[in-house]
C-alpha cells in the first residue's frame, strides 16, 4: 500500500523547513557539484549571494516555493553555476543544496544566466521543494 498524506499535514512539514531555518537565510549560488552532504564544507566558487526575507516560502498543496521571485543580486565572482546552498541567516549552518540550471533546465534552483559575470545581476527565477504524495 502507498502511505498518503492530508494536506494540511503536507502544509505543516513544508511550513517546517521555513521555521527551521529561520528568518533571512542565506542562499549561495557556486560553480561545481555540490558537496557530498550539508555538513560538508563549502566546494566550488561562490558566485552571488541573496538575503531572504523574514518570511520567505509559501505553502500550498504540500509544496514549497520562494516568495517574491525573482530574486535579484550581484555576483561577486564569475563562473556556471552549479549548485546552491540554503544556510541560516549567519551564512553557517547549511540546511538545503541542490542543483542550478538556467530557467527551463530542470535544476533544483533555476537562475535566468546560468554563466555568470563578475558584476552582472543574477536572478533567482524559480525553487519549489514537493512533499511526498502532494
Amino acid at each position: 500500500m502507498t502511505i498518503q498524506m492530508g494536506a494540511t499535514l503536507r502544509n505543516a512539514r513544508s511550513a517546517a523547513i521555513e521555521t527551521t531555518i529561520g528568518t533571512t537565510p542565506k542562499i549561495q549560488i557556486r560553480t561545481g557539484a555540490q558537496p557530498a552532504n550539508c555538513a560538508a564544507a563549502d566546494s566550488g566558487t561562490l558566485l552571488a549571494e541573496f538575503t531572504l526575507p523574514s518570511d520567505w516560502s509559501t505553502q500550498a498543496s504540500g509544496v514549497l516555493t520562494f516568495s517574491g521571485v525573482p530574486l535579484s543580486a550581484t555576483a561577486g565572482a564569475a563562473g556556471t553555476a552549479g549548485h546552491y546552498r540554503i544556510k541560516d541567516s549567519a551564512g553557517t549552518t547549511t540546511h538545503i543544496q541542490g542543483s542550478v540550471t538556467a530557467t527551463g533546465g530542470g535544476g533544483d534552483l533555476t537562475v535566468d544566466n546560468a554563466v555568470i559575470a563578475s558584476g552582472q545581476t543574477v536572478q533567482i527565477t524559480g525553487w519549489t521543494i514537493t512533499e511526498g504524495n502532494a
